[in-house]
């Protein structure tokens, strides 16, 4: 692993790679806070994937290229006179000291639910109206889901166990069911999907990344089965129900 001191000199180098882009490359140049902002989605997106494939040599690739944004984004606000990265360090810097007064305090805790409750608490006191005014509109729907719920945990908004949780679940898939109304049934299927994730989450599981997974082993069983049709001289779309389903089958068994 690299010393403290050729950390900082790496960083350093970016920074002046940076000044270099946006002095001589004329696709730099012409960057701006909104044409980089879907780029940084892409990237964002593109780490999670190695994250959730444990893929280390790719996490590097993709946390550099998230680094890059960021380091980008802060040489844009300077230009403008608005803020430079050491700025946006400083204010991390401070962030993290006072919401760890049980570091850098003489605050104790005896776990990391009551780090967590004075998280919560002392958002309150940075300025925050609400414990929830930290959840993003841009956030997609389960991982906002999740985040609210956790958000709300924080302050002993919770069900006792992830028994009582159940119980809510099949609350609302019976509320789901007896409901008729086109429009009331979105309303009461978003509240099955709200439960069930709130269960997952009680329980330790992570619903976002168990649904990403379960999509990603989807994509490999249905491509494998496309596979063996093609061996076969056929299409899976020129294939009866039946047929596809045993392809499925045989799909599962290779896994």
């Amino acid at each position: 692993m690299n010393s403290r001191q050729e950390q900082l000199e790496a960083f350093s180098r970016l920074l002046d790679i940076m000044d270099d882009l946006r002095e001589k490359c004329p696709w730099d140049q012409k960057q701006t806070l909104q044409t980089l902002r879907h780029l940084t989605l892409e990237e964002v997106y593109e780490l999670s994937d190695a994250l959730l494939e444990e893929d280390l040599p790719e996490i590097k690739k993709e946390l550099g290229d998230v680094l890059l944004h960021l380091v980008f984004y802060a040489k844009i606000a300077s230009e403008k006179g608005s803020f430079d990265i050491a700025d946006v360090i400083t204010s991390l810097n401070e962030k993290l000291i006072f919401r760890h007064p049980h570091i850098y305090g003489d605050v104790e805790v005896k776990d990391e639910e009551e780090v967590k409750h004075n998280w919560e608490k002392l958002k309150l006191k940075e300025g925050n109206k609400s414990v929830l005014s930290g959840v993003t509109k841009g956030t997609p729907s389960m991982v906002k889901a999740y985040r609210i719920q956790d958000k709300v945990k924080g302050i002993g908004f919770e069900f006792a166990n992830a028994e009582d949780a159940w119980q809510k679940v099949e609350e609302e898939l019976k509320e789901f069911h007896a409901e008729t109304d086109p429009a009331k049934r979105e309303q009461e299927l978003g509240d099955v999907f709200f439960s069930l994730i709130n269960y997952a989450r009680i329980s330790g599981i992570n619903p976002d990344s168990a649904l990403e997974r379960t999509n990603s082993k989807f994509i490999k069983r249905f491509q494998h089965m496309e596979t063996l049709a093609a061996a076969e001289n056929m299409k899976v779309a020129d294939l009866s129900l039946s047929q596809m389903d045993a392809l499925w089958e045989e799909a599962k068994k290779n896994e």
